[in-house]
């Protein structure tokens, strides 16, 4: 698949499009993805760089040493604080962009979890849950 998927911040001031050529669509459950969403896990689709245009705003960055010893960029909106993107300095040819800030999230099929060795128990969605369709 060939296509051109945006995506943007929270408050809508940085955003970007992606030339839908994923190599892995990944649930993250390390310890720094957890705290980085305050949730059980990320998803992050890895790509080629090339393929990623910013359209608009100026992104800050914060970097940290990551449990497996590489040096983790996560680039955010300043307004809102919404994490756009990973990078990884060992892998300067890629960059790891945040699902949930699709526009058209439907359009990714996740592939993988690491980090599942820090899984907790509990995240997984159950299917006889009581559900709501919200508008």
């Amino acid at each position: 698949m060939n296509s051109h998927i945006k995506g943007e911040c929270l408050c809508g001031t940085s955003s970007y499009e992606w030339r839908n050529e994923s190599k892995e669509v990944v649930y993250c459950h390390c310890n720094d993805c957890k705290k980085a969403t305050g949730s059980a896990y990320s998803l992050t689709i890895e790509a080629d760089i090339e393929t990623l245009s910013i359209l608009s705003g100026d992104l800050n960055e914060y970097k940290k040493v990551s449990d497996s010893g590489n040096i983790i960029s996560r680039e955010f909106c300043p307004e809102c604080g919404s994490i756009l993107f990973i990078k990884i300095d060992s892998y300067p040819d890629l960059v790891w962009i945040n699902a949930g800030n699709l526009i058209e999230s439907e359009m990714i099929k996740p592939t993988q979890e690491i980090w599942t060795k820090r899984k907790v128990s509990w995240a997984h969605i159950d299917d006889t849950l009581p559900s709501k369709v919200e508008e």
